[in-house]
Formats: C-alpha cells, sequence, structure tokens
C-alpha cells in the first residue's frame, strides 16, 4: 500500500495525473512557536494533545529549519520554494518608508513562482486561511491572495485595499469549512495560525484551564492550546469525511519564539488584528537551542516539524538525521501532485518525499540564509548563514566574526569549532559570496506602492 501510493504521485495517465490517486495537502504554519512549546519537544508548561498525538501518527522530524528567522521571509520561501533574498524579501512586510531602507519590495511579487498557482493549474481547489503579511495593511494597494494562486481566503494582514481583516479565531474554522466543501476533489490548504503572535488574545475556557500557573505562563499555554484546538479541528474533520488517508497534514512554525517583554508590555496593538495582550507574556520555550526570533542560531530558525498521513507517513516515527528546509516543501509538494516543475523554474529546495516515506533524506543543495536585523541584540550578531552536510557557518563581515557548528555531533549549536576548522570556514565563505552574487540588487519594480510617489 505504501508503495503504491507513492508511486502514484509520479504517474500519469495520458498526461494527466488521475484525480483519485493525488493526495490533499493541508499546510499549518504556526506563528512564533519554540522548538520546545509542544508537549513532545519537551515543554514545561505548555499541553500539546492534539500535536502530539499527530506524532505518534506520522513523523516528528527534528533537523526542520525555516530560512528566515522572521515572519514575512519565512513564508516567501514555502509558497516560492525560493530563498526569501532572491525576491529581496529580507525582512517583515510594514511600512513603504520601512521597506525603502531595507531596499524590499510593498508586497511579495504575484508574477513570482507560486505553489498555490502551480497545484490550481494540477486541478487542486487552493485557499488560504489565517495570517497572510506577504505585504502589510498600511500599504493600500497590494493584491490580495487570489493573485497568488488561491481560489478562497480568508486572512488578517492583508493589504489595506482588502474588504475585511478576517477574525484570528476563524481561521482553523474556515480551513474546515473549506475542506468539508471540497471532500470530492484534491484540494491545497495553507492554515496559518495567529497563534503565538502577538497581540495575544486568550480564551477564557484556557485561561482557567492554565490557572493555576503564574501569570505569564497562564496566558502563554492558553494561546497554545487555542492553536493546538486548532490543529485538532482540521484532524477530526478529515477523520469524519474519510480522508485522513488521502490527506497529507503537516505542522510547523514560522521562526523560533519571540522574546519575552517587560511588564511594561502587557498590552499590545495591531491595526490588523486588534488591542490584546503583549510581548510581557511571550515566554515561549526553545529547550536547549541558543537564539530566539530574529536570530539565525537555531533557536531562532529550527521549528516543529510534524507529518502525517496514515498508510503513507510511518507512524511513531523521530528522525533527527533527514535535513530539511522549508524550500523543500514546494517541490515535495509539487512531486506528491504528480506535476513537473514549470519551465525555468529553478528551485532552492529538493523534494524529500523520500523523508516522508521514512526512508531517509540527504540534500543535494545547501541551505542559506540572510538577514540584517536592526537591533543589537547579541544572538542577531549573525547576517549570513549556509548549512551544507554537517557543517553551519554563521557570518558577519562587517564585524570580522564567525562562528562554525558541527551539527552532526552538535545539534544545539553549543560549541564554536571555527578555530579548529579554517579551512571549512574559508570553504563555506567562498559559498556564501558566490550565493550573494546571484541575488537581485533591487526589488521588482512591480511590487511597489503608488505611496511611494509621494
Amino acid at each position: 500500500m505504501i508503495v503504491k501510493r507513492l508511486l502514484t504521485a509520479a504517474v500519469l495517465l495520458a498526461g494527466l495525473q488521475v484525480a483519485a490517486d493525488r493526495p490533499n495537502i493541508v499546510f499549518i504554519f504556526a506563528d512564533d512557536w519554540g522548538y520546545a512549546d509542544i508537549g513532545i519537544h519537551g515543554s514545561t508548561f505548555c499541553k500539546t494533545p492534539r500535536i502530539d498525538r499527530m506524532a505518534t501518527e506520522g513523523i516528528d522530524f527534528q533537523n526542520f529549519t525555516v530560512n528566515h528567522p522572521v515572519c514575512s521571509p519565512s513564508r516567501t520561501a514555502v509558497v516560492t520554494g525560493q530563498f526569501p533574498a532572491r525576491h529581496s524579501v529580507h525582512g517583515h512586510f510594514a511600512s513603504v518608508e520601512s521597506h525603502i531602507k531595507r531596499n524590499m519590495p510593498d508586497w511579495l511579487d504575484p508574477q513570482a513562482p507560486l505553489l498555490p498557482r502551480m497545484l490550481k493549474g494540477a486541478g487542486y481547489a487552493t485557499a488560504h486561511f489565517g495570517k497572510w503579511h506577504l505585504t502589510n495593511d498600511w500599504v493600500p494597494d497590494g493584491p490580495l491572495p487570489p493573485a497568488y494562486g488561491y481560489d478562497e481566503f480568508g486572512a488578517f494582514n492583508l493589504p489595506g485595499n482588502a474588504p475585511e481583516q478576517m477574525k484570528t479565531s476563524l481561521a482553523s474554522p474556515r480551513a474546515a469549512d473549506f475542506i468539508r466543501r471540497h471532500k470530492n476533489q484534491p484540494f491545497f490548504v495553507n492554515l496559518w495560525l495567529h497563534e503565538t503572535h502577538t497581540p495575544h488574545y486568550p480564551l477564557e475556557k484556557y485561561l482557567k484551564q492554565f490557572q493555576t500557573l503564574d501569570e505569564q505562563k497562564q496566558v502563554y499555554a492558553a494561546v497554545i492550546a487555542e492553536g493546538d484546538a486548532g490543529v485538532g479541528l482540521i484532524l477530526d474533520t478529515l477523520k469524519e469525511l474519510n480522508l485522513e488517508e488521502k490527506t497529507l497534514v503537516i505542522f510547523s512554525s514560522d521562526n523560533g519564539p519571540e522574546r519575552t517583554g517587560s511588564a511594561k508590555r502587557k498590552h499590545s496593538d495591531d491595526t490588523s488584528t486588534g488591542p490584546g495582550l503583549g510581548t510581557y507574556y511571550s515566554v515561549g520555550e526553545k529547550g536547549d537551542l541558543k537564539g530566539q526570533k530574529r536570530s539565525l542560531y537555531a533557536g531562532g530558525i529550527r521549528v516543529p516539524f510534524i507529518a502525517r498521513w496514515p498508510g503513507v507517513v510511518p507512524a511513531g516515527k523521530t528522525d533527527r538525521t533527514s535535513v530539511l528546509t522549508a524550500v523543500d516543501l514546494l517541490p515535495t509538494f509539487m512531486e506528491l501532485a504528480g506535476q513537473e516543475l514549470p519551465k525555468g523554474y529553478q528551485p532552492d529546495g529538493v523534494s524529500m518525499l523520500s523523508a516522508l516515506n521514512g526512508t531517509g533524506f540527504q540534500r543535494s543543495k545547501p541551505i542559506f540564509w540572510e538577514w540584517a536585523p536592526a537591533n543589537k541584540h547579541p544572538e542577531t550578531w549573525p547576517h549570513l548563514g549556509i548549512r551544507e552536510g554537517k557543517w553551519k557557518l554563521l557570518l558577519n563581515e562587517k564585524l570580522g566574526k564567525a562562528e562554525l557548528y558541527d551539527i552532526g555531533t552538535d545539534w544545539a549549536e553549543t560549541t564554536n569549532v571555527a578555530n579548529q576548522h579554517p579551512e571549512t570556514v574559508e570553504k563555506l565563505t567562498q559559498k556564501l559570496h558566490q550565493w550573494k552574487q546571484t541575488l537581485p540588487a533591487n526589488p521588482p519594480a512591480n511590487c511597489m506602492s503608488k505611496l511611494r510617489k509621494k
């Protein structure tokens, strides 16, 4: 059965894939979850029974990284299958003035190679629910999700011309409803949860569940619990519709946990989602990993990644050897859909189908990171990074600083071995230079707001 299902992902019949053999795909991307914010990764106070159960029914991949330590570029990598710097998305989308300072576009180019458009062309019903943030609501004239290939959407952090900014709590119910209405055809759903980004909107029923915790942990655990329940709603809907064995579900996060704010930051506001609680309550856990959100250390970019597909993805397996990253999702999903990648498209990722099959995965391409944070936190000094094989190099040439880690033996990045391996530092530095030369000097001209003329 396992072999048959995997083979059908690549079989064409008269140039067309048999629709019944193509899996549905649900990609759940949480926001700012630390590696240890889930129970199976050792959370000390959060409860995630549905995500934990999802892991027992699939594979818990423990060597997965996103391609940027903040939101917008991390999401750009997912939908394009390319490193975000290739699209001049160097940080989160904010105001036009901020984009100009960072040499960024005002929105992700809708003419870029895009996963939803590719899957829609392959006959999938496509939908996006939850956070958008491939522009910002401060930008009044950015394109809406249908311009990127989505048949249906409900979202927040949309451009300012959007008819509405959806309530954060509606993301999972809207996704479940879409699944019900499209149960008889292949579907692709992006479910990008708000939890645990600020502002926090803890629900009373979850606050009561964690009333024995201190104030900060109570709020954070309640928010995590709501996200876990949203994952559970999707899994329950698939079971009810008898779609479990036809659907690949992946849970992950866009970057590591937010840093905890002072008591002065108990409240926060967002022009898209409204007022709520602030970073004082952002007490996410990263386990033994160094770094958090905005850092290229492991704690900023290594996040939970759990895949479940009964009958295909082996149940109850933990994989810490397969080196996976976010740009791998597009080629993987396209292979599952039985589709060739578009002519001329050059992915930065590679299909990880063998990893999902439980047979292991050896990546053939290096992973690159590019990031220039505005803050001066000591963990944000690396502006460039590369992982190739067992080695990970972090670099800031302006500071004359480099750190090298042997991830094969030092998963948590505790020991810098740059002085012991200068030849490796030099080789990886040269590869970073070569990669930087392939990046565009300026953002695409068709992604500029009319506000720039002012």
